[in-house]
Order: structure tokens, then sequence, then C-alpha cells
């Protein structure tokens, strides 16, 4: 999420505004998804937050609600990730390097759903998206595949599905803001610990989150108490985001040593920047915001004494 300046956002606004009226609520093309399910959708909201696109230096950005991209496309290459923090989430993979089934909660423009179908063709994927209109852009302005098996979108709350789905994913990742903040239903300890119980043994919980958000650290001390303390972290380079890693199982020592050699092979077959993830992982002790650790390692060892 990138705010704009008041030149480049009034410029955008107007071309998004063009943009925007083709695909608001009553355009019937925008709802034509037929690898959607909406099962349990959620009832529309009276004043939905807008949906506006624009495009600058070859990339294409979603909208939701403001100036701040959601989403962003390489026009000339669409299934690449265009953003550091989308990148700095597939180190999720160091942990899962081959998995059979994710979870992706939050769709936005479709960038990690396309590049997960497309890496890795023996994984199955179910998004959960609550705006059917942001699944329309994502198929109908960011080249998100339509009608795959292999690939389910699906309009409902996160939370619900998680809730309703135990041990269906070796990796779930989270990435659904509303207002430049966390979704309410997906920050919560009863969502933490529903999240956990959605993973598989030795699956792992990819969070994205907001390092400017007042209440970080309490969604961290819950996120910890679900997850026995068995936390890593990742910060993304040159953007304000904080990509959490929370795993199901003990998973021995994560340490830029330990994780090298799989880092080395995720590179070569991918061709994302394995091995500078790995290096930059650590634990939450370690990671400072505003002078701060993200948590003590007082507080992490806590949330693993509990559990024993």
């Amino acid at each position: 999420m990138f705010p704009l300046g008041n030149s480049q956002a009034l410029a955008r606004k107007r071309a998004a505004r063009r943009g925007a009226n083709r695909y608001n609520r009553r355009d019937p093309i925008a709802c034509d998804c037929s690898n959607v399910s909406s099962a349990r959708a959620p009832r529309a909201v009276k004043r939905a937050p807008g949906i506006h696109f624009s495009e600058a230096a070859g990339l294409r950005h979603l909208h939701v609600g403001g100036t701040a991209i959601q989403s962003a496309m390489r026009l000339d290459a669409p299934d690449d990730l265009a953003l550091a923090y989308t990148r700095a989430m597939m180190a999720g993979l160091l942990f899962q390097p081959e998995p059979h089934d994710v979870t992706l909660i939050g769709l936005g423009g479709g960038s990690l759903a396309k590049y997960i179908y497309r890496q890795l063709p023996q994984t199955r994927i179910v998004a959960l998206e609550v705006d059917v209109r942001v699944v329309a852009a994502a198929h109908r302005m960011f080249h998100l595949p339509l009608g795959n098996r292999r690939l389910r979108v699906i309009v409902r709350d996160g939370a619900r599905y998680v809730a309703a789905h135990r041990a269906s994913a070796d990796i779930i990742f989270l990435d659904a803001f509303v207002n430049h903040r966390q979704a309410p239903s997906i920050r919560t300890d009863a969502f933490y610990r529903c999240a956990r119980q959605a993973l598989r043994r030795d699956g792992v919980l990819v969070v994205n989150y907001m390092s400017d958000d007042p209440g970080l650290r309490a969604y961290l001390r819950r996120l910890a108490g679900a997850f026995d303390g068995r936390l890593a972290c990742l910060r993304a380079i040159g953007e304000d985001n904080v990509i959490v890693f929370a795993f199901a199982d003990d998973p021995g020592a994560v340490t830029p040593a330990s994780l090298a050699g799989r880092a080395i092979a995720l590179e070569r077959r991918h061709g994302l920047e394995f091995r500078r993830l790995a290096e930059g992982i650590r634990p939450l002790d370690r990671v400072l915001i505003d002078r701060r650790a993200l948590l003590r390692r007082s507080e992490l060892e806590q949330a693993n004494g509990k559990a024993r």
C-alpha cells in the first residue's frame, strides 16, 4: 500500500472513475465469474467502498476505498509479484515447499493466487473474498484465471470458512484489509485458534501486517497464544509491511543457515529471491518497530509455556 501525491492522485482518480463506472455492481459482466462460489456470501453493504484502477510506470493498481494501493500488476508480466510484500509472503514456501492445498484470505487483484497457480501446478488453491466486485476486478483487470478446478474463488468471510474447514490447508495466506487496517474478523484470538486448527501437520500461517497499525502488538500476542509462541518475522524491503509466520507444529531451528539449502532450491525453481528472504527471517523479539521489539522474548516464552 502506497499513498499517492496530490497531483498523481487527482489524475489517477479521474482515470479510475472512468474505469470504475464500467465495473459497478449493476454491471452484469462484473459478476460473470464462473468459478466463484457464493455460499453464505455476506449481504451487500449499502455504502461499499469504491473500487478504482490506475496505471503508472508499467503497473496497473487496484484501489479500494481510497488512493492506497491494494494490489499491483506488471502489464508486461501479469503473473509476476510486483510488490515486495507479496514476494516476502511467498517465503512461506521455505517451510512448506510443496503444499498440496493453500488457502488465501483476501483476494485483491489475485497476485498471490496467480503466482501460486502458475508456479505450483500440483497445488490446489481456495481464495476467500468478501466483495464480489473485487473478484470481478481480479478476473477482468488483473488476469486471474477463470473456471479452473485448481483455483476456487469463494465470496465469503474468510474467518467463517476457516472455522468450518479443519486440517484443510498446508499454508494459509492472510492478506485482508479494510481502510488500511486488518479486517476485524481475522485479528481475534478465536480466529487465530481456528486458523491453527485449519492447518495440517507442519502447516504455516503467513500473515501480512502493517507496521503502523496501532493494534499490531495486540494482534501478535493473540497470535503467539494461539500458536504456542512459534512465530518468525520478515520485513518487506522498502515497504511498511511486516510478514509473520506462525507454525502449527515445532519447525525446529528457524535461522538463515537452517533455511539456506531450501532457499537455494526454491530460487532455482521459482526465480524469486528466496536466499535474501531467508536471510531476513528473524524471531519477533529481534525485530524493532518504533525502537521496540514486536514481542518480548518473555512474551513468546510465556505463550510457549502455557502450551506445555
